[in-house]
């Protein structure tokens, strides 16, 4: 009997097929013309940012386009379609230690490193129209996109919550009137398939019901082996080919009603089934005194001893109905979304062996075992925006509204004994380190913007929003329940736990944006803006698998000010960006860890960051299209009296520390004040290009293309070390093919260097574990598209 992976590949080749054979056909048939398109059919830009669609030019907000097509080039061998957008414009940075299902997003230095699934990020996803606010929904695959806007600085009037870094805003192709569709499918490397379709057009013979369905399906077989043949209290069992492998299948149908030009009514719904493995941690592979990847290191080698050999597997679902009409002087909009999602993900958390790194056949512990799970048992969000807005023309344009949230999951944390199942060694089973917590999260905002055109060059936009933040966590289970007991650190007044098992957390606080934007001339604009953001309080409750109270952090807020100049001349050919950009996060919210390796929240008094960013966007000549982006950027902490634990085992710890430190027991606390932010690159370079050959017959070409993208200094924890850092991180990627019209064939390759970079790090114990990019990927591409 056929299995589930091979129908739905099966099933999402049929709809690529459809999508560039037989229906455009019936396209051509009826008067639709497939002309030529490289690369790209337009000289303005287009954006949303202000929620509505606007010329960059005019847009007082740094914003960074990502173009669909590229996409297919970025995940082509079944890279993860949000962790591939990094760097791949100026500021933007996506990593992850947990896997596929926890993506983690920067901008302009400002993310969070917690690994919490309950964690708190300040950058917004927002995926047609709706905020995705838990990490699990975060990582939902974006496919069949027709627009991608990286939103920088905080977004402190129009859009979600928590937007004190910035927003990266996913929109997918719509239904249409007319028959379109697009399809891109690859093979390459380790069996690997990226399939992205969508197709849609009328239902009805008016155009009155159109729809769109939209599928996405990835797999990679397992490649990397696990060389461990000996004991393993959890019953782990190596081999070849045992891990990295993985299976996404995605599918989405969206409706849109619209009986008249005055209503539409939008449904949709989605569905993701992803099957795979958490993060690889390569213990040892960290040499101490130098962050450089050692010449011997192989990605395709672990030795793990427990966790299974790491699996992940993550189910969600949603429904979303948006709805809008037009009364002739005002349109009101109302989206309503829920939001579901469930799974699990383990992993060998020490990154290899114990018997390896000095145990004895009597103690094979000595110096370290770990394994970990988190759960998310159900997760259920519920989301509804009323907005209303003034027609898109005119000097005076304004749009206000409110937004609900209500989040609520029961999530389970598991450490390693209780995955006990045998006693090899003289280890008793045990499994009782666990706990389970219910969060509920809700939140509710009032927001307005207003822009008005002073003269006919000079544009004042001001907006406002205030925010109710509330967080609860209770304890349901825990083996250990009466040893818990309320820190000594907890917060005071109005954000104190109110006992050992349960917390609330609520705060109120107003964000706003202004800004002036002056037109230099049809080509050319400068803009100056200054925002605020605001992120809530949050709740670690993780804290208690180790019987130890929840740690908390307070509200933090974010000052932002801004000034920048876009352009766009020689008819079009050539957009140029630039900005400058100051911060301040007051009470900062930071994550370290502690003496168990679990992630602690605490703040520091204030969060700085300064830089520069530039865009170029160019066709100067025919069939050539050549993208750049720059960023540099300088962030601090700002606070004296704070302080970070460090890595240590048996009162020695497991790293070069270059910052002050401080002895307490085993452990050591370095002054982390003046320190960078993690996960953010002193300067980032991307570079896109692509050459069209025009070939004799007018109707077909050959191309090649390729992307470059080059990371400066990075640090992976609050602390400086030289061993938990990477400087200089880049990766290469190259297509080259036959193009007719609107389709091509290409061969392609991802990482073309099969450059080693370490992209982050375990710090803990004394394991020196880290985590690295993929090798190289090679195969070959069909994509088309018709309308």
């Amino acid at each position: 009997m056929m299995n589930s992976s091979k129908l739905a590949a099966m099933l999402l080749a049929g709809v690529a097929t459809l999508a560039v054979t037989p229906v455009a056909a019936r396209a051509q048939s009826a008067g639709t013309t497939l002309a030529a398109d490289p690369v790209d059919d337009g000289n303005t830009i287009v954006v949303t940012a202000q929620r509505r669609s606007e010329d960059n030019l005019t847009v007082p907000v740094a914003v960074s386009v990502i173009r669909s097509e590229t996409l297919h080039d970025y995940d082509a061998a079944g890279g993860d379609t949000l962790l591939s957008l990094s760097g791949k414009v100026p500021s933007l940075y996506v990593e992850t230690s947990t896997g596929r299902i926890f993506p983690r997003f920067y901008i302009r230095g400002l993310g969070n490193i917690d690994f919490y699934l309950g964690a708190s990020q300040p950058v917004e996803i927002i995926q047609d129209d709706v905020v995705e606010e838990n990490v699990v929904l975060k990582s939902n695959p974006v496919f069949d996109v027709a627009d991608v806007e990286v939103l920088k600085g905080p977004q402190g009037s129009l859009f979600g919550r928590n937007t004190t870094a910035g927003i990266v805003k996913f929109d997918s192709a719509q239904p249409s009137e007319t028959w379109a569709g697009q399809g891109s499918v690859s093979y390459g490397r380790f069996n690997s398939v990226n399939a992205d379709v969508g197709i849609g057009g009328p239902l009805t013979r008016d155009g009155t019901i159109s729809f769109r369905l939209s599928g996405l399906y990835q797999h990679r077989d397992n490649w990397i082996s696990n060389t461990y043949m000996g004991p393993s209290d959890d019953g782990t069992v190596g081999g070849h080919n045992k891990l990295d492998g993985f299976d996404e299948r995605d599918v989405r149908l969206q409706v849109l009603v619209k009986p008249s030009d005055a209503f539409s009514l939008r449904v949709a719904g989605h569905y993701r089934d992803y099957a795979g493995f958490a993060s690889i941690f390569y213990r040892g592979s960290i040499i101490p005194g130098t962050n450089a990847v050692p010449a011997s290191f192989d990605r395709s080698v672990v030795a793990y001893d427990e966790a299974q050999n790491n699996p992940q597997a993550y189910k969600t679902h949603g429904v979303s109905v948006k709805a809008a009409y037009d009364f002739g002087g005002v349109t009101l909009t109302s989206i309503t979304a829920w939001e579901h999602a469930s799974g699990y993900s383990r992993g060998d958390t020490d990154g290899g062996a114990a018997a390896n790194f000095g145990g004895t056949a009597a103690n094979y512990c000595a110096v370290g075992c770990g394994e970990s799970q988190g759960q998310l048992r159900y997760l259920d969000q519920w989301t509804q925006e009323v907005r209303l807005a003034s027609p898109d023309t005119g000097p005076f344009k304004w749009q206000l509204g409110g937004i609900y949230f209500d989040q609520r999951d029961n999530t389970e944390f598991d450490q390693r004994s209780f995955f006990l199942t045998n006693n090899i060694l003289g280890t008793a089973p045990n499994p009782n380190n666990f706990v389970l917590l219910h969060d509920v999260n809700t939140s509710y905002a009032g927001f307005a913007q207003a822009s008005y055109d002073l003269t006919s060059a000079l544009t004042l936009t001001g907006g406002v929003r205030v925010t109710n933040d509330t967080k609860r966590t209770s304890l349901l289970l825990h083996p250990n329940f009466v040893n818990l007991a309320v820190p000594v650190t907890a917060p005071a007044s109005s954000y104190a736990c109110g006992t050992a098992t349960y917390c609330r957390l609520s705060d109120t606080k107003p964000s706003f944006d202004a800004s002036l934007l002056y037109k230099l001339s049809p080509e050319a604009s400068v803009y100056a803006r200054v925002a605020r953001g605001f992120r809530g309080p949050t709740i670690q409750g993780r804290s208690a698998v180790f019987a130890t109270a929840y740690t908390t952090a307070n509200s933090e807020t974010n000052t932002s000010y801004e000034a920048g100049v876009k352009t766009a001349f020689w008819d079009g050919r050539i957009h140029f960006n630039a900005a400058g950009f100051y911060y301040v996060v007051d009470n900062i919210q930071l994550n370290g860890n502690d003496a168990n390796g679990n992630g602690v929240l605490f703040n520091a008094s204030k969060g700085k960051g300064y830089g520069a960013e530039a865009e170029l966007d160019a066709r100067p000549i025919p069939n050539f299209h050549i993208g750049v982006g720059l960023s540099l950027l300088h962030t601090e902490i700002d606070d004296k009296g704070v302080y970070a634990q460090v890595g240590a085992a048996g009162g020695v710890p497991s790293e070069t520390v270059l910052d002050p430190t401080v002895r307490i027991g085993n452990n050591y606390f370095a002054q982390i004040n003046g320190n960078p932010f993690p996960n953010a690159p002193d300067y980032n370079v991307n570079v896109n290009a692509r050459y069209d050959i025009p070939l004799g017959d007018g109707k077909s070409r050959v191309f090649v293309s390729t992307d470059f993208n080059l990371q400066g200094k990075t640090d992976f924890v609050l602390y400086r070390a030289v061993e938990y850092s990477a400087d200089g991180n880049y990766e290469l990627g190259a297509k080259v093919g036959y193009a007719f019209g609107r389709y091509e064939i290409a061969a392609f390759a991802r990482n073309l260097t099969n450059t080693k970079n370490l992209v982050d790090v375990i710090d803990t114990s004394n394991y020196r574990a880290g985590i690295y990019n993929d090798p190289r990927v090679f195969g070959v591409m069909l994509s088309g598209s018709f309308k």
